[in-house]
């Protein structure tokens, strides 16, 4: 700890406030708040037994730290979180919804306009949202058209009515239609205005026995054509009313948090449901990062937090009710008290209806988790490695070789040919693909032929058993070897379905079918540094299956030349022994206890036929 960093642990104030902790560049690297500053700050350099690994790594790195005195804890829980926006800390948790949310905006100013949009801007304007899809948002939109006969385009031109001097409004085409009430007087459109609110905040409710007693009233008063107005807007209302769910029997204004967690996915989700006089009246989800060695509890509250003290000021509901305790519940309940005016109950409840309805949030929570993961396998699967793609250029192929397929041959002096094939997908071997064969027809060290023997086989049987063909299949070697692949495809009936092209070893010339001349791929290009990986691999596999093959049958062959030992009693000692070294060191008593008495006596004269002292004759009987 440096002498500077020493001296502002010991003058730590004990106000309520914000601190930031910086590392040796001057980096803001994690932003917190504390009910009072000098107990929270200390206690990270104090007792680091109990510390997560995640804080211990945070301690080491802070170099230097600022605070922020505030008057209340209100007031540090939106500092706090304005800094975290502003500076996104490393050790933070960080949280994104990974789209720009819709919501509708209710302007400011004499005569506001609604509209939607995904952009918030701080020019005084109200934000109602977000909604989790677009096509609630426009279903609300409608709404507001049809009950109130308001235009809710995002654009607005004002005018100069040239007869009178005074200004004029044009919302849109609808204004000529007269379904637009931009030309209403203004206390009646501040009157619309107030309903278009109070109907954003959920009180539909009320809106429509308020709108059927308007109704009457005008329909007693002979006003006909604006009792069939309202008639139709309370239609609309009613028929917005059945689409919401209907979640609870309260008549209560209520917000729900909830979080998962998928730690193989590396990744949380929060969910909150908006009810308003018991309906449910949208859903807003976020996914958290950086979630390594952090509480549920925690990074709940970091999710509620942001959302109550974001720059669009939530409405604040009459209750919260959460999944996990909060680690510290006192800031934000401080500030709910102060922006609704009176005590909001936080509650996390464990039975009954509400806890019913955490269960829910939970579900979806999980769902839209296993959705992330699902997108994120897609964009993997569809991502095409650099390397796949320049080799696409280079061999002029009409689409990129994502599986490439790849055989050798192997033999020593024409015994035990066999040959491998390696499968590359998306630039990184697939070994669970991998393939070996025997080579069954040809006699001695005949590469061509055992290259044709080989395609032929893999290739006639995917044809017959419906499998999918590769992109591109490679060859090792040159134009002989290329050839007798060809060859292959065709015997098999999938010449022209596939490309195939020959990787030659010397200079690394690339052959393709009927073309005299190899493409001499740039020595620095991705494309020849995969097929050369792909060469060295199925090269690599094909050497490892002869040599196991031939050790096989090496030891076979010495353990079947003890008289009474045959190929099944050999393999037998194999697996039991490991070896043939280990057969021949083993004692009289272990090759007796396994194989019997009189084989175990013939497998050890056997070894030890020079060793006349040891020498352990047998009855052949």
């Amino acid at each position: 700890m440096n002498y500077v960093l020493a001296e502002k642990l010991s003058n730590l104030p004990v106000n309520p406030g914000v601190y930031l902790y910086k590392d040796a560049r001057g980096q803001v690297i994690y932003v917190g708040k504390a009910k009072r500053l000098r107990n929270r700050v200390k206690s990270y350099f104090q007792d680091t037994r109990n510390h997560s690994g995640k804080t211990l790594a945070l301690v080491r790195k802070i170099h230097d730290l600022e605070l922020y005195v505030t008057d209340t804890e209100a007031e540090a829980l939106i500092l706090e979180n304005n800094l975290i926006k502003k500076f996104r800390p490393r050790y933070n948790i960080s949280y994104r919804d990974d789209k720009s949310l819709p919501y509708i905006c209710v302007t400011s100013g004499e005569r506001p306009r609604v509209f939607p949009t995904r952009t918030v801007i701080k020019d005084g304007s109200r934000y109602f949202g977000p909604y989790d899809h677009v096509g609630k948002m426009r279903n609300m939109l409608e709404v507001i058209r049809k009950t109130f006969g308001l235009c809710t385009c995002a654009v607005s031109i004002r005018t100069i009515d040239r007869s009178r001097g005074l200004p004029k409004w044009h919302s849109c085409f609808e204004e000529y239609v007269s379904t637009c009430s931009a030309e209403l007087p203004q206390d009646q459109y501040t009157d619309v205005m107030h309903n278009v609110v109070r109907l954003l905040n959920g009180k539909s409710d009320a809106l429509i026995r308020e709108l059927r007693e308007a109704m009457n009233l005008a329909s007693a008063d002979l006003q006909f054509e604006h009792a069939a107005r309202l008639r139709d807007g309370i239609a609309a209302l009613e028929k917005y009313s059945e689409k919401m769910k209907v979640v609870t029997a309260e008549i209560v204004d209520r917000d729900i948090f909830a979080l998962e967690v998928d730690p193989d996915e590396g990744v949380a989700c929060g969910v909150m449901f908006r009810i308003r006089d018991g309906r449910l009246l949208g859903r807003l989800h976020k996914f958290l990062y950086d979630i390594d060695a952090r509480e549920p509890s925690e990074m709940l509250q970091a999710f509620v937090e942001d959302y109550y003290t974001g720059e669009l000021g939530a409405i604040i509901p009459d209750e919260v009710h959460l999944s996990h305790d909060l680690v510290d519940d006192e800031p934000l309940a401080a500030y709910l008290w102060q922006e609704h005016g009176r005590k909001v109950p936080l509650i996390t409840p464990r039975i009954g209806e509400k806890a019913q309805m955490i269960r829910m949030a939970q579900s979806n929570a999980r769902l839209l988790i296993g959705e992330l993961a699902l997108q994120r396998k897609k964009a993997e699967q569809d991502r095409i490695p650099h390397s796949v793609k320049n080799l696409q250029q280079e061999l002029r192929l009409d689409a990129p070789p994502r599986r490439i397929e790849c055989f050798d041959n192997s033999n020593l002096q024409g015994t035990d040919p066999v040959a491998s094939m390696v499968v590359f997908v998306d630039g990184a071997p697939r070994k669970n693909d991998y393939k070996r064969f025997k080579i069954k027809t040809v006699v001695g060290p005949d590469d061509f032929a055992s290259m044709r023997e080989v395609l032929t086989r893999r290739y006639a049987r995917l044809k017959r058993e419906g499998g999918h063909l590769p992109d591109l299949i490679v060859v090792d070697g040159g134009k002989g070897q290329l050839s007798s692949g060809v060859e292959a495809l065709k015997d098999a009936g999938i010449f022209g379905d596939v490309p195939i092209i020959g990787l030659a070893k010397r200079l690394e010339e690339v052959f393709v079918p009927y073309r005299s001349d190899a493409y001499m791929l740039p020595k620095t290009s991705s494309g020849l540094k995969l097929l050369q990986r792909v060469r060295d691999e199925a090269h690599r596999f094909a050497i490892t299956f002869h040599r196991d093959l031939r050790s096989k049958r090496t030891f076979s062959s010495t353990l079947t030349d003890i008289p009474g030992i045959g190929k099944k009693s050999a393999q037998k000692l194999l697996r039991e022994f490991g070896s043939v070294k280990r057969v021949s060191e083993a004692s009289l008593e272990e090759l007796t206890a396994f194989t019997g008495k009189q084989t175990g006596n013939r497998i050890y004269n056997y070894f030890h036929r020079d060793e006349d002292p040891l020498h352990i004759e047998y009855d052949d009987d």
